[in-house]
């Protein structure tokens, strides 16, 4: 009964749903890397070039993702062969203030953290 009393308080909590979209392991580096792109689209398979270890399904469905939540936008060229680009909507670079605090957070305390994960692991 506890259970089921938590998830029915949590189950529509915003901050859980914004978050299960955006820190999953690809979303945030898919929104800092169209962000490092100055503010210009980009084409699928440059994107991946500029993430090398996201594989081409991975790429597809972060980006699928996002669209869907409203932080990516996709335009599709009616080209031979098709052109489909991708750039982030206004919602999107709204969130890249507070991933710069969070990388800077991390940088400040990765070391600490990286220590403290290896004497826990001995």
């Amino acid at each position: 009964m506890a259970r089921m009393m938590k998830e029915m308080v949590f189950q529509d909590c915003p901050i859980r749903n914004v978050l299960s979209r955006i820190c999953d392991k690809w979303s945030l580096l898919v929104i800092y890397t169209l962000n490092a792109h100055n503010a210009e689209p980009i084409r699928f398979n440059a994107l991946r070039k500029l993430i090398p270890d996201i594989s081409q399904k991975m790429l597809t469905s972060t980006l699928k993702s996002l669209e869907a939540d409203g932080y990516v936008n996709r335009k599709v060229y009616a080209e031979v062969p098709p052109r489909v680009e991708y750039s982030l909507t206004p919602r999107a670079e709204t969130l890249i203030p507070i991933m710069d605090h969070l990388i800077e957070w991390a940088l400040d305390n990765m070391a600490v953290i990286l220590k403290d994960r290896q004497q826990k692991a001995v």
